[in-house]
């Protein structure tokens, strides 16, 4: 196994230490999780915790950057540019979209537990 020495801040290293047996799969995990913005979710999530109307559900968009970074992964793979990293990120992009088409047609309201 590698061995490799970084520097830290310090007010971070006590949690560190805490995870030193994990933190093999936690660097594996930053390392291959789609490059999505925690903002992308955040913004969703944000959005549908304060209970939206389905007016603001049908209103909902993304953010003007998110929208802009988009359009930039979908141009760049029209012309076949995509790194690994994109295609992951923009697959992400994707699903959440998905999921944001189904609520707006009302399709994950069927899911939901019963009241």
């Amino acid at each position: 196994m590698a061995v490799i020495t970084i520097e830290i801040p310090d007010e971070l290293a006590p949690e560190l230490t805490e995870l030193r047996e994990r933190l093999p799969e936690l660097i594996a995990l930053s390392v291959h999780q789609p490059a999505v913005p925690a903002a992308l979710y955040q913004h969703s999530v944000a959005f549908l915790a304060n209970n939206p109307t389905p007016a603001a559900i049908a209103a909902f968009r993304p953010t003007p950057a998110m929208q802009e970074r988009v359009r930039t992964l979908l141009e760049r793979s029209h012309a076949g540019m995509l790194t690994a990293a994109e295609v992951r990120e923009l697959d992400a992009y994707e699903r959440i979209e998905h999921l944001l088409v189904l609520l707006k047609a009302g399709s994950l309201s069927t899911l939901a537990p019963s009241a």
